[in-house]
């Protein structure tokens, strides 16, 4: 939208008549102050579209206005660029407007500043980058809704403007972005009227041909059906009269990405969409929404399995509305929702609708919103991906019931280890069966709309499995769930790091607080940023510290190979980071490397799941050959591997050479190769054989330094072993 901005009073007078109310003299200087800040900030900036800079901020204020938004978001909304785009600072903006203002805009610019660089090639890096992005919204999110909100508009209006984009590509990713993660957040926290526009202007700018088809064939539709809407309307205002209810009625159109969605979804034709145009009934409080209900019912036969009570059982982002299918007297089905005032306002602007900030009102005096914020939460730590978005931020839910009737708000295809983990951590972890309507049900049961849902608890149990992992649809439960095993792990490894640190403090004749508290070992901690002795032991027991560097710095006259068989030991158990290999579409999963193949970056992979938790083995290792299928989980390595790992490899060499064995160790280091351990055998045939624990990056890597090796003028055969060659 383009219009001609004259003064900053003009701007003030447009603010006020969106805001449906007279503004105090107090607020509207406060309005006009920050416009003619912004104005003048931004003189000089233009847009895309040609236009001064400073119609983008006041289009974001009056989008903020159409929401009902108080003052100091409609503020912020005027300024929320002249951080990012101009010389102002934050504290500039808190002397001047406040905290509040100074807070939003803060959000608003960590979140902006978070842009993908276009000239990044790795699309994991892309990936992380965005993934980075979407964290940054939730946490302003959890902070204040208000910064999302803010942002939603900005992104709003650069989509009402996004034809001025020259290049089609950029148009197309960030409609797909907006698509995938605006809209989706929009709907989060309720606001419909911005999500349908959000979706519509997307769709039209990824699939511009289906749009306009479609788009053509709903305005045909729509002139074939408004006598039959205007007789419905006709039918049911006569029989809410006869019972003296207050009500208003239109009709509502679905909107054209929604029945994309459903026609692409369910494979069905346009023809086929029998609820393109539905009615909604506005009374006047809750009672007469279910008379409406009854009414209804009584006047055409309802369509079963079509009757949503979200009045009783509210959506998680507060949604609340009656829905009902009737089929009407011309033998069609017909779509009605009945809900209150209060409802209709909520349902299209949601959270936007509790402007509480003003009144002072704690946000957690409301159940909903304080539900919202927890999810916010939740989310933020079970983010592990990009992939996660679409899950946690879909918009498709089930609620179910505890036993004694609280309702449980679960994402669609939720299983019973989902609903478990929402009522406690502890009860999932202690998860053993599950009721559903009094029927025990497996583990990947998906829960219905309405179920009433019982846990089976054992409480002698030790904890999850990892097995879960395959059944669990929420990321929050995922989260939870590798928590868990994170937190087993690192008790094992602290106490593996106790372990090296007491051999040593026995080596050295030392106690091991003397250790601990000696100036080499300080200085490690301070190399490796490492608070306190947990810290230590937790990075020793990993094998990120090794032995070799302990003896180095508190030992350095005796050889490097002491303690091998603890080094080994160390380095061949120590988990995976949890980025470095994704198990089963997922990452975050600590795992084990097996020592039978030792695994590298490079090598094809497979997970095998076991009461021990997960191992990774090179997928043509014998060992898992005769495994179950139910045991096996698809796997393979992250691009974000970023350490070394345990590689082991037989050299045969001439007996006579005595000179061999050092030179061979100088290939390999000369490679950056690092040295656990060797042995020498004594072999046939003239030949004696040297094997290598090592450390490497990954199979190009370790081939390289194999080739390095091959190339010294006695040696014979140079190949990669597991443990049992």
């Amino acid at each position: 939208m383009v219009y001609d901005v004259k003064t900053g009073q003009e701007i003030v007078d447009k603010i006020a008549a969106r805001l449906d109310k007279r503004l105090k003299r107090r607020d509207r200087n406060m309005i006009l102050k920050a416009y003619e800040l912004a104005e003048a900030e931004h003189r000089g900036q233009m847009r895309d579209s040609g236009d001064s800079f400073i119609h983008h901020p006041v289009e974001v204020a009056l989008i903020l206005a159409d929401l009902k938004a108080d003052v100091d978001t409609i503020v912020a909304g005027l300024l929320h660029d002249v951080v990012e785009d101009c010389d102002v600072s934050l504290d500039m903006i808190r002397t001047e407007f406040g905290d509040n203002v100074s807070s939003i805009v803060d959000g608003v610019t960590k979140i902006s500043n978070l842009r993908l660089n276009e000239k990044l090639s790795s699309k994991a890096l892309k990936s992380r980058m965005k993934a980075e992005t979407i964290r940054k919204m939730l946490l302003a999110m959890a902070r204040d809704l208000r910064i999302i909100i803010v942002k939603l508009a900005d992104r709003l209006h650069n989509m009402r403007t996004i034809e001025h984009l020259k290049d089609v590509q950029k148009r197309k990713e960030k409609a797909l972005e907006t698509l995938n993660i605006y809209a989706p957040i929009a709907h989060r926290i309720g606001i419909h009227k911005m999500k349908w526009e959000l979706e519509d202007i997307s769709f039209k700018t990824i699939y511009p041909d289906e749009y306009k088809e479609l788009k053509k064939m709903l305005n045909r539709k729509l002139k074939e059906r408004e006598s039959i809407m205007d007789e419905y309307q006709d039918v049911i205002s006569q029989e809410l009269k006869k019972y003296k209810i207050s009500f208003r009625m239109k009709g509502r159109i679905k909107h054209l990405y929604s029945i994309w969605g459903k026609m692409t979804k369910k494979n069905k034709a346009f023809n086929e969409i029998y609820d393109l145009i539905a009615l909604r009934i506005v009374t006047d409080d809750d009672v007469n929404c279910y008379k409406v209900l009854g009414i209804l019912h009584a006047l055409w036969p309802p369509l079963p399995g079509r009757f949503k009570d979200y009045i009783a059982a509210p959506k998680s982002n507060g949604y609340r509305s009656l829905h009902t299918t009737v089929i009407t007297h011309r033998g069609e089905p017909l779509e009605i929702q009945i809900r209150t005032e209060k409802m209709n306002k909520e349902a299209e602007f949601g959270v936007a609708a509790h402007w509480l900030y003003k009144e002072g009102v704690d946000l957690s005096s409301r159940t909903w919103l304080n539900q919202l914020v927890n999810w916010h939460r939740e989310f933020i730590e079970s983010f592990s991906d990009l992939n996660s978005v679409s899950t946690v931020l879909e918009p498709d839910e089930v609620f179910v019931f505890t036993p004694k009737g609280e309702v449980i708000h679960l994402p669609k295809n939720a299983t019973p280890i989902d609903f478990a983990y929402a009522i406690h951590t502890e009860v999932g972890h202690h998860f053993a069966g599950a009721k559903v309507n009094d029927r025990i049900v497996p583990i990947d049961y998906k829960l219905q709309l309405g179920d009433r849902v019982e846990i089976i608890v054992n409480k002698s149990s030790s904890g999850p499995s990892l097995d879960w992992l395959k059944y669990a649809h929420s990321n929050s439960t995922k989260a939870k769930i590798r928590r868990f095993f994170k937190n087993k792990y690192n008790t094992e490894y602290v106490n593996k790091g106790k372990e090296v640190i007491r051999k040593i403090s026995k080596k050295m004749n030392k106690p091991i607080e003397g250790i601990i508290h000696s100036e080499p070992i300080e200085k490690l901690m301070d190399k490796y940023k490492l608070k306190n002795e947990y810290e230590l032991y937790l990075k020793i027991g990993e094998g990120e510290i090794t032995n070799e560097q302990l003896m180095k710095i508190l030992m350095p006259e005796e050889e490097e190979e002491e303690l091998p068989e603890i080094e080994e030991s160390l380095k061949e158990t120590k988990p995976g980071k949890g980025k470095e290999v994704i198990v089963g579409g997922q990452s975050g999963i600590d795992v084990h490397f097996a020592k039978c193949c030792t695994p590298l970056p490079g090598d094809e992979i497979a997970a095998v799941i076991s009461s021990k938790g997960i191992s990774v083995h090179k997928s043509n290792c014998p060992n898992i050959k005769s495994l179950p299928a139910d045991k096996l989980v698809d796997a393979y390595w992250s691009p974000n591997t970023n350490r070394r790992y345990t590689a082991k490899i037989l050299v045969d060499f001439k007996d006579n050479d005595k000179s061999c064995i050092p030179k061979i160790m100088e290939r390999i280091e000369s490679k950056h190769g690092s040295i656990n351990k060797y042995a020498v055998e004594t072999g046939k045939w003239g030949y004696n054989s040297l094997k290598v624990t090592l450390l490497v990056r990954d199979v190009s890597h370790l081939t390289s330094v194999m080739e390095n090796i091959r190339g010294l003028k006695n040696v014979q055969v140079v190949k990669r072993i597991g443990r049992s060659s």
